[in-house]
């Protein structure tokens, strides 16, 4: 497997010289996404503003772009509008606009009027804001499952201060793509929460690799915590670099080629590789040379078989 390495086994780039500044880069990222929360707010997606759901046939097909343009010169912004069927039929969501009738359907209708091809109304339904109220408290809930389920998991597995450090990661990893939908103002609906969630498995999958080399070089080094950290970041750099490229490309390919409904998703999954690659190699292991969480060889170490071989290392 030695030609699959981007980087030699043996490199020595040391990356706990940049913690501070790494660190400070991760605290000014996650201020400016939970400011951006706070501040200027998500823009919702229908599945959680409630709105209108029509579904409309042409004799002949249409330009999506053409429909989105003239559903934004009637007041509804932000339409999303995709092709289902033959090609002739479009499914379009739309939020509620101030001061619209009671009819949606037939105003959607009337705008997308084009001439010789008028467009016929299969089915419009209002989609309530309870029903999103539902969703999202329901999406609250699995992020809060799976952070206990990785603390739990990841403190039985190794040590406590690696499931805390492993956490604190991935929170910043979702926080910050979270934060990018709420600054840049993207519609935020369940594919992108969706996307959201994926990323802390993504986020947390990498940085128990590293973790895993640590523990590892902990109880064969014969070297202090910064460097053993330095050693297995460096050890397991190619595989970082090589899984998250390979991840990106194919979540590239789902933002490109899978259409208007999947490219949300797909965006929140590529700023989400991006992060958590970065986090796992300049933010997962400098949190473990600090305070409480700097670890040791004794936290590391087989606390009962091993005392005399631990006792004999330095």
């Amino acid at each position: 497997m030695k030609p699959l390495n981007v980087f030699p086994y043996d490199s020595n780039f040391d990356f706990l010289r940049l913690r501070w500044v790494s660190l400070a880069v991760a605290v000014a990222m996650l201020l400016v996404a939970v400011g951006a929360m706070v501040g200027k707010g998500f823009n919702f997606a229908l599945d959680f503003t409630g709105g209108t759901v029509a579904e409309l046939r042409f004799e002949r097909p249409v330009d999506v772009d053409e429909v989105r343009e003239r559903l934004a010169a009637a007041g509804y912004d932000n339409a999303q509008v995709q092709t289902f069927g033959s090609g002739n039929d479009l499914l379009i969501r739309l939020q509620p606009k101030p001061g619209a009738g009671s009819d949606t359907g037939a105003e959607v209708q009337r705008a997308l009027a084009f001439e010789g091809n008028p467009g016929r109304v299969l089915r419009s339904e209002y989609v309530g804001p309870q029903v999103g109220k539902d969703l999202a408290l329901n999406g609250l809930w699995a992020l809060i499952f799976v952070v206990v389920g990785f603390l739990i998991y990841i403190s039985f597995r190794f040590e406590k201060k690696f499931a805390i450090a492993a956490v604190l990661t991935t929170l910043h990893d979702v926080v910050v793509v979270a934060g990018w939908f709420a600054l840049s103002g993207h519609e935020f609906d369940l594919t992108v929460l969706a996307g959201v969630l994926s990323v802390m498995g993504y986020s947390i999958n990498d940085t128990i690799v590293v973790f895993d080399r640590v523990r590892d070089n902990f109880r064969t080094m014969r070297a202090s915590p910064e460097e053993v950290l330095n050693k297995s970041i460096n050890q397991t750099l190619s595989r970082t670099v090589i899984t998250s490229v390979v991840a990106f490309l194919t979540v590239l390919a789902l933002y490109l080629y899978g259409g208007g409904s999947l490219q949300g998703m797909a965006e929140s999954q590529m700023i989400g590789i991006v992060i958590g690659t970065l986090s796992s190699i300049f933010i997962a292991c400098p949190l473990l040379t600090l305070g409480f969480l700097k670890v040791t060889k004794q936290d590391l170490m087989p606390k009962a078989r091993d005392e005399a071989a631990l006792a004999r290392r330095p």
